[in-house]
């Protein structure tokens, strides 16, 4: 398995993805700059936070006219893993790749703390390591959020059991049904607006986030038959 982090003019948590991928997959992983074109070595690719472009005209809304977002979108139909957190989430909103749109937090100030999840789906690739309904801990830090969708999608999301996260407890940004992350149809795409790469040891205060990139491995791994031994 190989892992790309994409990285825009404007990433600023790149390097914790990075970091992330290294620490709890133990992989090849590899910056890939905006302006490529080719994504094919990859089996994995995260868009990270930030504010790309700086965030003009909307979150993610230059970002998904890069070269590289074609990539993304073909890795994506080939069925290979896709997670966008926080402004990666944006990105992929902007680009179709998931649906429905990102509003500024109801509060509007720009909200930095530890959140409590609900695990909606830990029957996905990127949560196979979390329980059903299992709450845990992970940092957000954003301005916009607000997740908002027409009923018509809110209800197809539902039915097909596409939401994986929901705030527990407060709603940092008046998201709507509580939604913190969501999957594509086919289940390889996440955003999630909470950071999980900043969570995975102790000392961030949470591990929480670590499950997920285990879960992906996982994933991969059954996926392409790989057995590992003691």
């Amino acid at each position: 398995m190989r892992v790309a982090v994409i990285v825009f003019p404007g990433s600023n948590a790149d390097v914790d993805m990075y970091n992330a991928v290294e620490d709890c997959m133990d992989v090849p992983v590899d910056y890939v700059w905006h302006n490529e074109t080719d994504l094919s070595e990859y089996e994995v690719i995260l868009i990270p936070g930030g504010f790309s472009y700086g965030d003009y005209l909307r979150c993610g809304a230059v970002a998904r006219f890069s070269p590289i977002m074609e990539a993304v979108k073909k890795a994506a139909e080939e069925g290979k893993l896709v997670m966008g957190v926080c402004n990666g989430f944006q990105i992929l909103l902007e680009s179709g790749l998931l649906p429905g749109a990102m509003l500024r937090n109801t509060s509007l100030t720009y909200r930095c703390k530890l959140s409590s999840l609900k695990v909606a789906n830990s029957e996905t690739p990127f949560t196979n390591a979390y329980e059903q309904d299992e709450v845990i801990q992970i940092p957000i830090a954003h301005g916009e959020g607000n997740y908002y969708c027409e009923e018509e999608t809110l209800a197809r999301l539902t039915a097909n059991n596409q939401i994986v996260f929901r705030y527990e407890g407060e709603n940092p940004n008046g998201s709507l049904d509580n939604i913190a992350g969501i999957t594509n149809e086919r289940g390889n795409v996440l955003g999630m607006m909470p950071h999980p790469e900043r969570a995975v040891h102790e000392w961030m205060t949470s591990a929480d986030g670590r499950r997920m990139f285990t879960s992906i491995m996982t994933a991969w791994r059954e996926k392409n038959g790989v057995t590992t031994y003691a």
